[in-house]
């Protein structure tokens, strides 16, 4: 305020339990005759006491508001609804209608840009600088975003600031782009790493973990508060196509990486450059999975033991073991939601594909039951997988179905009998 010459009140050593109280009152009485509207910015990292004392001094000026006594107008800029603020200081009590606290006017959503809107925004790059973009690269700022602003802005400005030289007028290209986003996530810039942190919430991981196994609960509806919470954070998503996804692909990589980094980070390291290329510098698969079915015998069940995210933890194994080997050479692209039973990923290194899907097999289902269903769904997500750049026409990803049996009988049985090796249909069949 002090920059643009508005009157800042002082800050004087006061009483803490009223000293925002009493700062907001008198700036309304240094800008009388004008209203004095305050805009608070990351609300989000207040917690505990000091939320509840912020809520409060908010609520006791709210009956004297007006010009030159306190604020006329206040907004709450974060990630979450004033209703969440307000459950967390009650001590996680519903708020009813008589609350005092229900001082709110109105909720207001920043929207995602759409397609278009995204080629304007860098549009206006090409008239300051002549910097052209191509449209497969705006394309993929859409398909990795979904139009999420932070994530447009982040992206669209790291490639040629960053990538590029900022003075440069090189075309900015899908690869560009792609590793921007990789810089991005590596980053992990407060705003994605705020989005990690939601996962140690409660009420966040069950709506997560059903949507990464693609478990179908019918309690988890859009009118439950643990899913507003999560669709008010940004996380997830609905259509009457998909059902709950996760927002992005963006959001899916930061959420899984944030998940497996302890695994991730605690893998054994010896000959990992090396032991999994084939001579063309491809991905050997075969091998690699035998590996993991080894690792997973040796240490699934101690490492278990210690999970957060059990339900989803034979993937978040998984994943962190591709990843300690597709770091800097490759990448994996994940699909999954609510109510689909599985998780795909697509695996790329060295210039080749290769598509994998996870399967559960929980107490009370039928191993060859949820095989088939495994492999009829493996199929059909190779037919319509398609990577940027596309594939050569008449390529097509090997395919590998990993199934992890979950039953308590099975856990009383030999090792021998629990991991499995199998081709089917033109897929490879991995039981764990």
């Amino acid at each position: 305020a002090e920059k643009v010459g508005l009157p800042v009140p002082e800050q004087t050593a006061g009483n803490a339990i009223s000293a925002l109280n009493d700062i907001l009152t008198d700036w309304a009485k240094l800008v009388n005759p004008k209203p004095l509207v305050v805009l608070f910015d990351e609300v989000d990292v207040l917690v505990d006491d000091a939320l509840i004392s912020f809520l409060r001094q908010l609520r006791g000026g709210f009956a004297s508001r007006g010009v030159g006594r306190f604020p006329v107008s206040i907004a709450l800029v974060g990630m979450r609804d004033l209703k969440d603020y307000i459950i967390k200081a009650k001590d996680g009590k519903p708020v009813n209608p008589g609350s005092p606290f229900n001082i709110k006017a109105d909720s207001a959503v920043i929207g995602n840009f759409g397609r278009e809107a995204i080629a304007r925004l860098f549009a206006q790059r090409t008239e300051e600088t002549g910097q052209p973009i191509t449209a497969e690269a705006l394309n993929y700022v859409w398909e990795q975003s979904k139009g999420q602003p932070w994530l447009v802005n982040s992206m669209l400005m790291r490639a040629p600031m960053r990538i590029l030289d900022e003075d440069s007028t090189e075309t900015v290209t899908i690869e560009h782009i792609r590793q921007a986003r990789e810089q991005m996530i590596q980053a992990r810039e407060t705003h994605l790493d705020a989005l990690g942190e939601r996962l140690r919430d409660p009420r966040v991981k069950h709506v997560v973990q059903t949507i990464m196994t693609g478990d179908t609960d019918p309690l988890m509806g859009r009118t439950n508060p643990d899913v507003e919470f999560a669709m008010d954070l940004g996380l997830i998503t609905w259509n009457t196509n998909t059902g709950f996804t996760i927002s992005n692909p963006v959001y899916e990589e930061i959420l899984m990486r944030f998940l497996n980094s302890g695994y991730h980070d605690n893998m054994p390291v010896s000959s990992w450059e090396w032991k999994w290329q084939n001579a063309d510098g491809t991905l050997d698969m075969d091998g690699l999975l035998h590996e993991f079915q080894a690792f997973w015998q040796n240490n699934s069940e101690v490492w278990e033991e210690r999970a957060d995210y059990t339900e989803i933890f034979p993937h978040l194994l998984l994943m962190a073991f591709l990843q300690r080997i597709t770091n800097g050479s490759g990448r994996i692209e994940r699909e999954y939601a609510a109510g689909s039973g599985r998780m795909d990923l697509a695996v790329e290194y060295g210039g080749k594909w290769d598509v994998i899907e996870i399967k559960l097999v929980r107490h009370r289902q039928q191993y060859d039951a949820v095989k088939a269903t495994g492999l009829r769904q493996i199929l059909s997500y190779r037919d319509r997988f398609s990577p940027i750049p596309r594939l050569p026409e008449g390529v097509v990803p090997d395919c590998y179905l990993v199934i992890f049996d979950r039953r308590p009988e099975t856990k009383e049985l030999p090792w021998s009998e629990r991991i499995s090796w199998s081709r089917e249909g033109g897929v490879t069949v991995v039981g764990c």
